[in-house]
């Protein structure tokens, strides 16, 4: 079986940024595992395979209404990891050593992108998920990239004898494996988004993968990457079906982002068990060099517009 490529590309971060277009796994892989089996579903968890479905209830939800993997880093942020996001206005950011994205809301409006622009800073790369609008015709689009969404549906998930729980002590040999694979964003604080799992040999770090975004109900997985020396062996699958397992005993969903042109990454998604829930979009753009603070007219005197940890 073809071993996991997280997806997307590169855009400007601290440290190796490939926001999930790495080629840093095998596709050619043969499937060594067998197909997966099918689970039957939990009812109290409903699935999304239709990729033209917008709005369904999500893991829990009691009612109808915008989808958490819609917006998912806004999501994540509002919810599960609130403790690592940063406000102004109706802006959200996670801590810029913890990972890159920034959330807005689903209809921006011009106070808004002052506010993105105040958070992040004059010059500075703004990298979103999940959405299609343009920027400001001030800003410069530094990378723009079609993306698809997949869910969970009937991934054989199962726990893996020769994983290891990662944590911060691992944190310079979990760089360096990025260093070498480049599989997406991966920052100093990044492992302290949910589990990560890796495989030593020799003692040296040489395949891993873990949870990212985490918007209610759901998980992200990411960061998965092999080192060159043992691409091939399936370490990759291995390790997404047990960060699949730890996701599901928590009673949540597993989920993931690729971009529509890494096909051979999303056949061996699918292989897995993953299927097409949505199309979305990734930008980064820069903040225009002369961006000026803009008074909040809708929050004057309140104090909104000010720089706030919003998890505090």
């Amino acid at each position: 079986m073809p071993e996991a490529t997280p997806p997307l590309t590169n855009p400007p971060t601290s440290r190796s940024t490939d926001t999930h277009t790495s080629r840093s796994e095998d596709p050619s892989t043969p499937n060594t595992t067998g197909p997966s089996t099918p689970r039957t579903p939990d009812p109290s968890t409903p699935r999304t395979p239709d990729p033209s479905t917008a709005t369904v209830p999500g893991p829990g939800a009691e009612t109808e209404g915008p989808h958490p993997l819609d917006n998912p880093a806004r999501a994540s942020l509002t919810g599960p990891h609130a403790h690592f996001a940063e406000r102004r206005g109706r802006i959200l950011r996670y801590r810029p050593d913890v990972t890159p994205w920034l959330a807005l809301p689903d209809a921006p409006d011009a106070q808004d992108w002052a506010d993105v622009a105040a958070l992040a800073g004059p010059g500075a790369p703004v990298t979103l998920t999940a959405f299609r609008e343009p920027p400001p015709a001030d800003w410069e689009i530094v990378f723009h990239a079609e993306g698809v969404q997949l869910v969970d549906h009937s991934v054989d998930a199962a726990p893996d004898p020769e994983a290891l729980l990662l944590g911060p002590a691992d944190v310079p040999d979990m760089l360096d494996l990025v260093e070498r694979t480049r599989p997406g964003p991966f920052l100093p604080r990044t492992v302290e988004l949910g589990t990560y799992l890796g495989i030593r040999r020799a003692g040296v770090l040489v395949a891993m993968a873990g949870e990212r975004l985490h918007p209610p109900g759901w998980t992200e997985i990411s960061g998965v990457c092999t080192d060159s020396s043992v691409r091939g062996q399936g370490l990759a699958t291995r390790l997404v079906r047990a960060v699949a397992h730890g996701i599901r005993e928590r009673g949540e969903t597993p989920f993931l982002h690729a971009a529509a042109s890494n096909t051979s990454a999303i056949r061996l998604y699918e292989s897995l068990g993953f299927t097409l829930r949505r199309r979305t979009a990734f930008l980064s753009a820069l903040v225009p060099a002369e961006a000026e603070p803009r008074a909040d007219a809708r929050t004057r005197g309140q104090g909104a517009g000010s720089l706030e940890h919003a998890g505090r």
